[in-house]
């Protein structure tokens, strides 16, 4: 069976405590079409870290996931187009990102 992969994001909130507090709480409830598309992607374990502002995203993946098709079907779901603008008051991008652009996927500099 082919290990599960794992992909590292990060992505910047808005630097302001009210909102980061706000942003959490709703990570507390994630509306359940949000976890199913999750799941329905291939995602298997998915996990967001914070420090300050910054938040760092890994992702653990089936065989077959591709964020072409995660970012299709996620087009096609109103639910989660619904998730993604609500989130987007949260949110910027990091300094590195095009415009619009929301998690950039972080590369690999050391492993042991």
């Amino acid at each position: 069976m082919e290990p599960l992969k794992r992909y590292c994001l990060a992505l910047d909130l808005k630097n302001d405590p009210a909102l980061i507090a706000e942003y959490e709480a709703y990570h507390r409830a994630v509306w359940p079409e949000i976890l199913q598309s999750i799941l329905d992607s291939g995602i298997r374990h998915m996990e967001i870290f914070r420090v300050e502002n910054r938040l760092f995203m890994i992702m653990e993946t089936a065989p077959g996931f591709s964020f072409e098709k995660k970012q299709a079907a996620d087009a096609q779901n109103p639910k989660v187009q619904e998730w993604e603008a609500l989130m987007w008051k949260y949110q910027q991008g990091l300094p590195a990102a095009k415009p619009g652009e929301k998690w950039i996927l972080m590369e690999s500099i050391f492993k042991i």
